[in-house]
């Protein structure tokens, strides 16, 4: 029996983290650190609150971060230019500059797995994949709004 295609998402996931767990191993940064520096380097300069909101995660859970990513020298705080009572988060010169390294290291890696695929399939993969993703978004966000459906 085949797998289903579930199951090689969820082996393609598995194997993303594992990667990205390998390729950090020492340097302290998580996958949540990671992705809020990703974050970042699309958003540019940002409230925390807007990072809590790209990021999905609480307030909370973005202060520690932005703290641990400061006292790592990732990031830093800056006063907002129009409101006293905010702060900006932005990224440090070295973390622009590792930034960027993960953003070409990210076009090789993609380019890597296109070249997996046959030229003549490679559309069809592509818009598979956006449709199935975009699909799962739409029911995470679903059962996300409607949490009765999961109680007993």
């Amino acid at each position: 029996m085949n797998p289903l295609l579930l199951d090689r998402l969820l082996q393609i996931g598995d194997l993303f983290q594992r990667d990205m767990a390998r390729a950090f191993d020492g340097t302290g940064l998580t996958t949540a650190r990671v992705h809020l520096l990703w974050m970042l380097q699309h958003a540019g300069p940002s409230t925390q609150q807007t990072l809590a909101r790209l990021c999905g995660v609480t307030p909370r859970n973005i202060t520690g971060l932005v703290d641990a990513l400061e006292a790592s020298g990732h990031v830093r705080r800056t006063p907002h230019p129009s409101d006293r009572r905010a702060v900006l988060v932005e990224l440090t010169p070295s973390a622009t500059e590792t930034m960027a390294r993960m953003q070409n290291d990210h076009v090789e890696l993609n380019a890597t797995l296109l070249d997996a695929v046959a030229p003549e399939d490679r559309d069809a993969v592509e818009r598979g994949i956006i449709a199935i993703a975009d699909h799962l978004e739409r029911l995470v966000i679903q059962a996300a709004s409607e949490p009765w459906k999961d109680a007993p």
